[in-house]
């Protein structure tokens, strides 16, 4: 299996873990994932000062700027397996 059908297997086993991940694990997730299928952020920050969500994600995935796409599904591979136990 290639690296991009382990990883769409991931982003569907992620759906339906056990347990909801903590807030700080969804935003990993979520950077990761738009890291690894979208590659560096392109867009500007969200402009509302009070969608902190908005806000939230923006910066979890800037942070992954400058991560190869390959490297970032590998970690969100990784973090599905560890979540899924």
């Amino acid at each position: 299996m290639t690296l991009a059908e382990q990883f769409q297997v991931a982003a569907t086993e992620s759906k339906t873990l056990a347990e909801k991940p903590s807030n700080e694990t969804l935003l990993e997730l979520y950077a990761l994932f738009k890291q690894g299928s979208d590659g560096d952020i392109e867009a500007e920050s969200p402009s509302n000062p009070f969608d902190f969500v908005a806000k939230a994600k923006y910066n979890a995935w800037a942070e992954l700027k400058g991560m190869s796409k390959d490297a970032a599904m590998q970690q969100y591979i990784d973090l599905v397996a560890r979540l899924k136990g």
